[in-house]
C-alpha cells in the first residue's frame, strides 16, 4: 500500500511539473542604472536620422499575453488594454518599440484569480496601473527563437529592470510585425505572492507579445 502511495505521489509530480512555460526563452535581466533618463534622451541629430514613426494597431491582431504555472496547472491571460508605436530609420530598419499595458484591463480564465491579481499581492494596479517595455537597441540575431534580439526596460509596479529578450521582427511596406515569447521572473518587479501551500505558484512567467504597427 505504501508503494502504491509513493507511486501516486510521483505519478502527480511529474504531471504537475508539465506547463506551456516550459523550455520557453528566459529574458536576460539586469539591474538599470538611470535606465528611463537614458531612454528618453534624445538629440535633434537622432531625431533627423528618424524615417517613420507607426502606432500599434489595437485590433485583435495586436496582444500581450501571459500564462502562470502552478503546482496543479496553467492560468492564461493579458492585457485587454495596450498601445504602443515603432520607429524605422531611414533605411527601413526598426529602432525603437514601446508598448504599455493599462494593469487595470488585466484579465485571465477565471474570475476570482483576475480580481486577485489586481490586487497588493500582485500587480497593485490601483497604486501601478501602467506597466511597460522600451526598447533601447534592436539587432538582427537570427536563432531559434527569432530573428532579432532586443534589450530595453522593462517597468512593472514602478520597478525597471533592463531585460534582453528574442524577437521574430518582420518590416514590409504595409509595417512592422513582432512576435516573441520569453519568461520572466516576477520576484524581479516585486510580485513575491508565494501561493496557497499546497499549490505554490511558479517564480516564471510566460510573457507572449504579438505586436502590428501598420505604416
Amino acid at each position: 500500500m505504501k508503494k502504491l502511495l509513493v507511486l501516486a505521489a510521483l505519478g502527480l509530480t511529474i504531471s504537475a511539473c508539465k506547463s506551456e512555460i516550459d523550455n520557453k526563452p528566459a529574458a536576460v535581466v539586469a539591474e538599470t542604472e538611470q535606465a528611463v533618463e537614458k531612454a528618453e534622451e534624445k538629440t535633434e541629430e537622432a531625431a533627423a536620422e528618424a524615417g517613420e514613426t507607426t502606432k500599434l494597431n489595437l485590433g485583435p491582431d495586436s496582444k500581450v499575453e501571459w500564462v502562470g504555472a502552478k503546482v496543479t496547472g496553467d492560468h492564461t491571460g493579458g492585457f485587454e488594454k495596450i498601445s504602443g508605436m515603432a520607429e524605422l530609420d531611414k533605411d527601413g530598419n526598426l529602432t525603437k518599440v514601446e508598448v504599455s499595458a493599462d494593469t487595470t484591463s488585466i484579465y485571465s480564465d477565471a474570475d476570482k484569480l483576475t480580481e486577485h491579481l489586481k490586487s497588493d499581492d500582485f500587480f497593485s494596479v490601483e497604486k501601478f496601473p501602467t506597466a511597460k517595455f522600451e526598447a533601447t537597441k534592436i539587432e538582427a540575431k537570427p536563432s531559434d527563437n527569432g530573428t532579432h534580439e532586443i534589450t530595453g526596460n522593462m517597468t512593472i509596479r514602478d520597478q525597471t529592470k533592463t531585460i534582453t529578450i528574442p524577437a521574430k521582427v518582420e518590416v514590409s511596406d504595409s509595417g512592422v510585425k513582432a512576435q516573441s515569447e520569453f519568461t520572466l521572473k516576477r520576484f524581479d518587479f516585486g510580485i513575491e505572492y508565494k501561493g496557497k501551500a499546497d499549490d505554490l505558484i511558479k517564480d516564471d512567467v510566460l510573457m507572449k507579445l504579438t505586436l502590428n504597427f501598420p505604416k
